[in-house]
């Protein structure tokens, strides 16, 4: 049963039901036209009425069965047919999630596990548009497709049809565990979150012909973990042909075991077995028995990040930094980039080191015999100031920017299919200087291009949005629904965004200007790149 959908009231069901069996608009009492019924995977749903600008918008159609009770930890599994004609006028439930990085999604209070939902957003009358499929971030610990940034209006508006997509989040979506992995038929387990960003992309395949886009024309999006996501979705035997574009937006595979990518299976189910002594149970079974918010309790006692995947020798067959290097990742086009200041919302949240000394001492613990060209190029100074700016500068780094710029470095020496990149560095003019809701930091700081990128600015009105803001807003969605159509971001009235050449340091600059601009920062992620190759599994 799918909790969170309606369906429409009997008397404008039965009209639906005779439009559907005229195969579209059915004549209403006064002469006027009602609804539209498409038919689906699943049953029959109702087109919303296209609004001012002239979109249909789809909220919360489902595009796998809801995975709880017994399918909790099990892959997706097909929908759940429905009889009547559903009402997707509203979003789907938000996967059940703990607010540890604050209330991503504001408008939507509703949470469950029944939540593999997906929104789409397509011009009246579209017929084999291009579809940009959006994942959204958040650590794959939090987040959902219905945030207010994610509003994809001014894309479709560029002629496309959007996809927001819901997936399972936290231990729900990457909890390993050694009965799972037996009880798989693969043996693997841990990535159900990744499962279902593969079954949503199934079913764009399956079903949005029905709804305007061409499923030969996909491209996936994502940003933080969600472009930590596509970057695994690019190494994936499972997801081959189901998209022939990806974006990356400040994130990737492409950093060392230990921070922000898979772990080794062992390590995952050694996790499992402590979530299950967490809730007391002796079996899957009985873990399965537990309450969500029991679930949830106990994944906050563990110390382990859980989101992040785990290489299973199915979803993941091995490290995606070994196969990117390998050159094994698809061959696709790719847009990737990140911001200026994207270690300043994680290094306000982590405990700074008191004094040089201090700083020092843990470069030193973590770089050994490299600490010297770690500190030249993070310097600990004498100022506290200093500390902090490179202290910021080296958790971006690692975090987001070097695993970026590594992803955009081996695909355009691998790869035929042309890379983009670029560097975004504008600041939203009066965005406060550290909140948890919406993810603010100092700088141009992680997260900050989101709503650029859609072109989605009113989402917040009050910050003072200046006609450079706007500018930028219009150009970088252009230049992403650019290349959603054809690979390459360019078009008319843009400034030329020439392919990236590694090890060229020319990258598109995203700013109060825009054009081509030299990478400020390629000595520090070829450092990184030296130690953590030398060192990768």
């Amino acid at each position: 049963m799918h909790t969170k959908t309606k369906f429409l009231p009997s008397a404008l069901l039965g009209l639906a039901l005779s439009a559907s069996l005229l195969g579209g608009a059915q004549a209403n009492e006064k002469g006027g036209v009602s609804m539209n019924v498409l038919k689906i995977e699943g049953g029959q749903i109702a087109q919303p009425a296209a609004n001012e600008q002239g979109l249909h918008i789809y909220k919360g159609i489902p595009f796998a069965a809801p995975p709880v009770g017994e399918l909790r930890w099990k892959p997706p599994q097909a929908v759940n047919p429905w009889q009547g004609t559903l009402a997707v006028d509203q979003w789907g439930a938000r996967c059940y999630q703990s607010q540890r990085l604050g209330a991503l999604d504001p408008n939507n209070p509703n949470m469950s596990e029944d939540c593999l939902y997906l929104n789409v957003w397509a011009p009246s009358k579209a017929k084999g548009l291009p579809v940009m499929v959006w994942i959204h971030g958040g650590s794959n610990l939090n987040g959902a497709a219905s945030q207010p940034e994610f509003d994809a209006a001014a894309w479709a508006k560029r002629g496309v049809v959007a996809v927001s997509i819901n997936y399972r989040v936290d231990v729900f979506g990457f909890m390993a565990h050694p009965e799972l992995t037996a009880e798989s038929g693969t043996q693997s387990s841990g990535n159900y979150g990744l499962l279902d960003q593969i079954a949503a992309l199934k079913w764009v395949q399956r079903n949005i012909a029905q709804l305007g886009g061409d499923p030969k024309n996909v491209t996936i999006l994502g940003e933080s973990a969600g472009a930590i996501d596509v970057s695994l979705l690019l190494v994936s035997p499972l997801s081959k042909g189901l998209f022939q574009k990806a974006v990356g937006q400040s994130g990737s595979a492409l950093v060392p075991i230990g921070l922000f990518s898979p772990r080794p299976l062992a390590q995952g189910e050694a996790h499992g077995l402590r979530m299950a002594d967490a809730l007391g149970a002796k079996s899957v079974a009985q873990m399965r028995q537990a309450t969500s918010a029991e679930v949830l309790q106990a994944s906050a006692k563990q110390p382990s990040i859980v989101g992040l995947g785990v290489i299973d020798g199915y979803v993941v067959p091995e490290s995606p930094t070994r196969l990117m290097l390998q050159g094994k990742g698809a061959d696709v086009p790719l847009l990737l980039g990140s911001n200026a200041d994207e270690g300043s919302l994680f290094s306000a949240r982590m405990p700074l080191p008191p004094n040089a000394t201090a700083y020092e001492a843990l470069m030193t613990a973590q770089f050994k015999g490299q600490a010297p060209k770690a500190l030249a190029l993070y310097p600990a100074g004498a100022q506290g100031e200093l500390i902090k700016s490179s202290f910021s500068d080296l958790i971006g780094d690692q975090i987001i920017n070097y695993g970026t710029w590594a992803w955009a470095d081996r695909a355009a020496k691998n790869n035929r299919a042309p890379v983009y990149r670029y560097f975004f560095s504008r600041r939203p003019p009066l965005a406060p200087e550290l909140s948890i809701y919406p993810l603010t930091a100092p700088g141009a700081y992680h997260f900050a291009e989101v709503v650029y990128a859609f072109d989605n600015l009113a989402v917040r009105p009050d910050w003072g949005w200046q006609k450079a803001d706007h500018t930028l807003a219009k150009a970088m969605a252009d230049y992403w629904t650019n290349f959603a159509k054809t690979g390459n971001p360019n078009g008319s009235g843009l400034p030329q965004w020439p392919a990236y050449k590694a090890p060229s340091n020319q990258v598109m600059g995203l700013g109060e200007n825009i054009g081509v601009v030299s990478e400020p920062h390629p000595d520090r992620y070829q450092f990184l790149d030296a130690f953590y190759t030398s060192a990768a599994p």
